[in-house]
This record gives structure tokens, C-alpha cells and sequence, in this order.
């Protein structure tokens, strides 16, 4: 197979996962390219997502390392073959690679869990929200960039419907407005409104919640066919970072645990949104 001139995070996680399963096997690049008969280049150039790698290979590679999961090497042939030219794809080179490494992340995940301290988590962010929130990027965008990133988050908002949508949302985020007294009352509104959803839930972690300490930054934990392509994605002032090592899943997965149980049940978080609505 030709070298990729574009290398998608997805691409590169398939890749990873064939480095574990050679990792796990105990096998170092040149002798697994040895069992596989192969060029070590080939094999490292694989690993890295540089090329392709066709189903069969994968099941191939698999066995070559002693790996019994079925499962997981059935999701990793999936991944092999894949030929989803996603909607993201009409943005590149327009919008930040990240944006579309993450709009195909939620495309693929089968559940999605996602807190957000500060902000509205985007999935739900009503129009004037993120406009207002991209208004105050600095620097300051273009009009033309202003316009397709609201458009692209947008069109993320799709996603909602192919999984199930845990959003925990601490009640600063309720709270902050990031335009003016309107925009806030029609994003509450949203997000009850799209709470009604049967696939989605919302969940507030109230500020007289005892304990809560340690979480600020924005986090997704994405579920993928399989547990171990899971993916968490976390957000903070430096940038997003997609995370795949099983003691970071474990990590995020304790943070969700806590998160939860802080939260108010799904009655009680629709109960506090619709007095903040009163109260705007």
C-alpha cells in the first residue's frame, strides 16, 4: 500500500493497537517481522500508520502473536477495512485536523460520556452559544473562520443520534454566560430539550455537593466496540489529547465513577435547569 500523505487519529490507533498485541506477545519490530515474514520498515511503517494494513493481515498478525480475543481482533480487521469517508472530511485543511479527528471518534463510539466544569458541552451548545464562544477566540478569528467552525460543531450535534449520551454538566457551566441574558435562557432550553431524548442524559453536579475536588478539565470518555478501543479526550488550555494506554482508561474511568456519583440523578439536574430558566 501507498504512504499516507494524511494520517487520521483513528488511522493511528489501529496502528497502536498492532504495536500492544506485538508489545504483549513479548516480540520485539525485528523479530515479529521475522515471524511475519515481512520487512521490519514495513512492519514499523505499519505500527505507525504511515501505510494500510488489509483484514487479513490484521487477523494474520493476530495469530501470530498469540492473540485469543476474538472480539477485539474482529474490531481491529473492521478498522482495516473501513472506507467511511465521513461528512468531517468536507472540512479538511478548513478547520483544525483535531475538530474532525474527534467528530469521527463520536461517529464511531457507541456511548459517550462527557463532563464539562466551565462550558456547555458542544453536543448540546445551542447556535448563539457557540458563536459567542468562538467569537471570543483569540486571536480573533475571520468572519469565514468564525462561520464554519459554528457550522462544523454544528454538524458534530449529528452524532446523538448513532449512541447513547451521558453529558455531566457542573452547574457553573449553567451559570456562565457567555453572551448575554438571552442566549443563556435559550441554551437552558435546549438542553432540556434535548434531554427528552431517549438516547441522551443529563446530569448536573450541583455546587453544594460535598467533596467535590481534582476535576476541572474538560473530558469525553468514548466507549468503542470493543473495551479496548475505548478513548478518553481531554480538553484544557494547552490543547486536546486523545488518550488510549489501559492505566489512563482505568484513571478516567474512577473520574466518571466520582463524577456520577456527585451528580444529581436525571429528574433532579431537569428540576435545577428549569429554575435557572425561571431565574434568566
Amino acid at each position: 500500500m501507498p504512504a499516507r500523505s494524511i494520517i487520521t487519529a483513528r488511522q493511528e490507533r489501529l496502528g497502536a493497537e498492532l504495536r500492544k498485541l506485538r508489545e504483549r506477545a513479548g516480540l520485539t519490530g525485528r523479530e515479529a517481522a521475522r515471524a511475519l515474514g515481512i520487512a521490519e520498515s514495513k512492519l514499523s511503517a505499519t505500527e505507525a500508520a504511515r501505510v494500510g494494513v488489509s483484514a487479513e493481515r490484521v487477523r494474520h498478525w493476530a495469530s501470530q502473536y498469540a492473540c485469543d480475543d476474538a472480539a477485539h481482533v474482529d474490531a481491529l480487521a473492521a478498522m482495516a477495512t473501513e472506507r467511511v469517508r465521513g461528512w468531517w472530511e468536507e472540512y479538511r485543511g478548513r478547520v483544525p485536523s483535531g475538530y474532525l479527528d474527534l467528530a469521527e471518534l463520536e461517529y464511531h463510539a457507541t456511548h459517550l460520556s462527557n463532563f464539562e466544569c466551565v462550558h456547555i458541552p458542544g453536543l448540546l451548545q445551542s447556535e448563539e452559544q457557540v458563536r459567542a464562544i468562538f467569537g471570543a477566540s483569540v486571536p480573533k478569528l475571520s468572519e469565514e473562520e468564525l462561520a464554519l467552525r459554528v457550522e462544523f460543531r454544528l454538524r458534530r450535534q449529528q452524532a446523538l443520534e448513532g449512541m447513547q449520551y451521558l453529558a455531566l454538566i457542573h452547574e457553573a457551566a449553567l451559570r456562565i454566560r457567555v453572551a448575554d441574558r438571552k442566549v443563556a435562557r435559550e441554551q437552558l432550553l435546549q438542553i432540556l430539550e434535548r434531554s427528552e431524548l431517549p438516547q441522551v442524559a443529563v446530569r448536573v453536579v450541583p455546587f453544594d455537593v460535598d467533596g467535590f475536588a481534582g476535576v476541572v478539565d474538560a473530558m469525553a470518555y468514548a466507549r468503542g466496540s470493543v473495551p479496548q478501543l475505548d478513548t478518553v479526550v481531554v480538553d484544557n488550555q494547552h490543547g486536546t489529547a486523545f488518550l488510549d494506554a489501559e492505566a489512563q482508561l482505568a484513571r478516567y474511568r474512577e473520574v466518571l465513577r466520582k463524577l456520577e456519583g456527585a451528580a444529581l440523578g436525571a429528574v433532579e439536574s431537569r428540576e435545577l435547569i428549569h429554575r435557572l430558566v425561571k431565574d434568566s
